[in-house]
């Protein structure tokens, strides 16, 4: 088969976009054993513990990035971009390897418990790059331009040309908004008419939302819903609390392994997510072992004690998210002198304080009558619109305090600790 740019196609079949054409290159990279370490990581982490179809892996996604990329890229053809084959499939081969930094659980252990650098922010692609797999990119020939791409070395390739990869409304968004809500079960989508729109103004990828000379109430629709699917699986799936939960008690027995000298940041790129439960059973300290048979038997602690975006205001979030969220130090004393106060083990009590929640997606670059804008810029025609939903997101923060089971008096003395009352309230039994 030929593609869009002339690409000699292998087929492979895919349950949310049917049939993905690769390229000879893409094929190459896809067979490296960096690309097929992520079949045995799960895109969404612990959400298989609330959605029990939720195991498809990083892997999948990543093919799915890719064949999202060349349509992106078809679009902006239709649109007047000029982009040559072989820019084309640097981009494919860069929407491969968009993950290929990620280890298990990669953003509950660098997100959301900051174990770790982010996996795009961090060394780790470069260590990766000048390692096994920047000489398998390199004996492809395509090394250099594909590193530029990732954003792990100098290049002179179009800004927008990155962005179909990382940016905001990006290829990597594209697929995971479809293929997450496929595989938990949830009846969410965007039409394919989203393609059409996209543009490169000022070297960026945008949106187009203008047509001649008038903006376009159809592309602001489409683009809306973006955001609209966004927020709804953050509500339902990622910021679900059993989701939440689990994933913070392997991040626990991880940290606990980490300060033990029983694990090594290094070491998680050759686990997945299953090798490295079973480390931590079996290798690790007790305290970490007793964590990872709970999670392995899905006997999960319980939220003793949630305070929300609804109860705190602003300026307390930020507190507590400074001194919780970016101090492991001051993290692990409120853990430690909770557990001593109820008399539980450390590693029974979990302070979890994600950072505040901020839509990226929402700073969009969009083309409009009165220019190229920002999607939630005060002068953009769907500012009102993004700016609900951007408040809806920011309402989704939750402060929770994890125990084998809720109880009145870890409410309490959290209460003393934070300097709020908890908003839930524990079971009758």
């Amino acid at each position: 088969m030929i593609g869009s740019a002339g690409r000699q196609g292998t087929v492979i079949r895919d349950p949310v976009h049917g049939d993905i054409e690769l390229g000879r290159l893409e094929m190459a990279v896809l067979d490296l054993p960096a690309v097929q370490r992520l079949r045995g990581i799960k895109q969404l982490g612990t959400a298989s513990y609330v959605y029990p179809g939720a195991l498809h892996t990083r892997f999948d996604h990543s093919l799915g990035a890719c064949a999202l990329a060349h349509r992106m890229i078809e679009g902006l053809r239709r649109s007047g971009t000029p982009v040559s084959a072989e820019l084309e499939e640097w981009i494919g081969v860069g929407a491969l390897l968009h993950d290929v930094t990620h280890v298990p659980f990669g953003h509950t252990l660098e997100d959301e418990r900051r174990l770790f650098p982010r996996h795009d922010k961090g060394t780790r692609l470069v260590r990766m790059l000048d390692g096994e797999l920047g000489e398998a990119l390199d004996r492809l020939g395509i090394g250099s331009p594909v590193a530029g791409l990732l954003g792990a070395a100098a290049n002179d390739l179009p800004a927008w040309a990155q962005e179909v990869i990382a940016s905001t409304l990006d290829a990597d968004l594209l697929d995971y908004l479809r293929r997450d809500s496929y595989f938990t079960g949830l009846a969410q989508d965007y039409d394919d008419r989203v393609f059409r729109y996209f543009s490169v103004a000022d070297d960026h990828l945008a949106l187009r939302m203008v047509k001649h000379g008038m903006d376009r109430p159809d592309a602001r629709s489409e683009v809306i819903q973006l955001l609209r699917m966004r927020y709804f699986l953050t509500e339902r799936v990622y910021y679900h609390h059993t989701k939440v939960v689990a994933g913070a008690m392997i991040s626990k027995a991880v940290e606990i392994a980490l300060d033990a000298g029983a694990l090594a940041e290094q070491d998680l790129l050759s686990l997945n997510d299953w090798t490295l439960l079973d480390r931590l059973e079996h290798a690790a300290p007790a305290s970490a072992a007793r964590l990872a048979r709970r999670l392995r038997r899905r006997d999960l602690l319980k939220r003793g004690y949630v305070v929300s975006a609804g109860s705190v205001g602003p300026e307390d979030r930020a507190v507590l998210v400074r001194r919780y969220h970016e101090s492991r130090e001051e993290r692990a004393r409120a853990e430690s002198e909770l557990a001593a106060g109820l008399g539980l083990s450390p590693e029974d009590i979990i302070v979890y304080c994600p950072a505040l929640s901020v839509m990226k997606e929402a700073g969009a670059w969009v083309e409009t009558a009165s220019g190229l804008r920002r999607l939630n810029d005060p002068q953009s025609i769907a500012f009102a619109e993004i700016q609900a939903i951007e408040a809806r997101y920011a309402g989704l923060w939750r402060f929770y305090v994890f125990v084998p089971a809720a109880s009145v008096a870890v409410a309490g003395l959290a209460a003393e600790m934070f300097g709020h009352r908890s908003e839930h309230q524990a079971p009758h039994r």
